[in-house]
């Protein structure tokens, strides 16, 4: 069993749903939140391993929500999902430490490559 938690922030239901339910069938501990707020709420923030994120979401965006993180002292290591892959977002995304920026659809494949090197690295 894979012990750090991976937190989902996605406001798709199906695609946070789907995400959760990938990453528990691999051992990891997943958990599922509607927005940004929802998370910073859950009081998972430091529990969490790694952050996966949707881009667009109600109230703080993606980025938004990895610059709140930094501000606060988190490292935890965020890998964005987005259905509007916009370049200066993911640039700006990418050299404020994101592992990757992956665009809907995305190959489970490359989540998990992805979710195993940020738990490698950090």
């Amino acid at each position: 069993m894979i012990c750090a938690i991976v937190s989902i922030v996605d406001d798709d239901r199906l695609v946070r749903d789907a995400t959760v339910d990938l990453l528990n069938s691999l051992g990891y501990t997943a958990l599922g939140f509607e927005s940004a707020e929802e998370f910073l709420d859950s009081g998972e923030v430091k529990n969490t391993g790694c952050l996966i994120t949707d881009q667009q979401l109600p109230g703080l965006s993606g980025t938004e929500l990895q610059k709140y993180l930094c501000a606060n002292g988190y490292q935890t290591p965020v890998i964005f999902i987005t259905g509007f892959p916009e370049r200066n977002v993911r640039e700006c995304a990418i050299s404020a430490g994101a592992i990757a920026f992956l665009t809907k659809p995305f190959q489970e494949s490359a989540l998990v490559n992805c979710l195993q090197t940020a738990l490698r690295t950090h």
